[in-house]
């Protein structure tokens, strides 16, 4: 694995923290979460630009945004008391069949 998809990995794990700090952060009312979720954020895109040196654009943020979603999910289904049915379930496998076929799309 190069370093490329471990700044992609960092990115995406980054950005999945940012969000859930986005939902603790209750309207961005309470102050530590908001601040864990802009530094998130900024150290998800940092990350994100440096995949971006030797990871295709379209490859690289379809997977980000892809597991960023999986991981999100899961997250609000476990923590949050998200409700999940098959629709929601078949609609996030197609968006990781997608990623797949840019995946293997890409030289």
């Amino acid at each position: 694995m190069s370093i490329s998809w471990i700044y992609l990995v960092l990115a995406i794990l980054l950005e999945v923290f940012a969000t859930t700090m986005m939902k603790l952060s209750s309207g961005l009312s309470l102050l530590a979460p908001t601040v864990c979720m802009f530094l998130g954020y900024i150290l998800s895109f940092t990350f994100l630009a440096l995949a971006l040196k030797n990871i295709e654009i379209s490859v690289a943020y379809a997977i980000w945004s892809a597991v960023g979603i999986v991981l999100i999910s899961i997250i609000g289904i476990m923590f949050f008391n998200e409700q999940y049915n098959w629709v929601k379930i078949i609609s996030t496998v197609f968006i990781i069949i997608g990623v797949a076929g840019l995946k293997l799309s890409s030289t």
